[in-house]
């Protein structure tokens, strides 16, 4: 017999198929980008570089880590034995300097 009305648009998926087809899905984009949008590696450090800052700390860490109290007085002292030794430095170059003006 001849049926005047078509059939019924096919009916929606069921929320577990659903569920698996996204599933699916996800894992098929993670699999395409792991292969085909690779991270950038970090950049290696130089062989003859003596210290680095690991770059994941805050500026407030770098800037202030536990410095209170006597840490706090040998970071100062440490820091003004730095400057005096600068100024060695920069006195002994001036010299150098003066010498080899009057010599040549």
């Amino acid at each position: 017999m001849f049926k005047v009305t078509p059939n019924p648009p096919n009916s929606a998926k069921s929320r577990v198929e659903a569920s698996e087809a996204k599933k699916h899905e996800d894992a098929a984009t993670r699999a395409l980008d792991y292969y085909l949008n690779p991270q950038p590696s970090p950049p290696e450090a130089d062989k003859h570089q003596l210290f680095i800052v690991a770059p994941h700390i805050d500026t407030e860490t770098l800037l202030a880590d536990d410095v209170d109290d006597s840490r706090r007085c040998i970071a100062l002292a440490i820091s003004r034995m730095a400057d005096g030794v600068q100024l060695l430095v920069e006195r002994a170059l001036d010299r150098l300097e003066a010498q080899e003006t009057a010599a040549g």
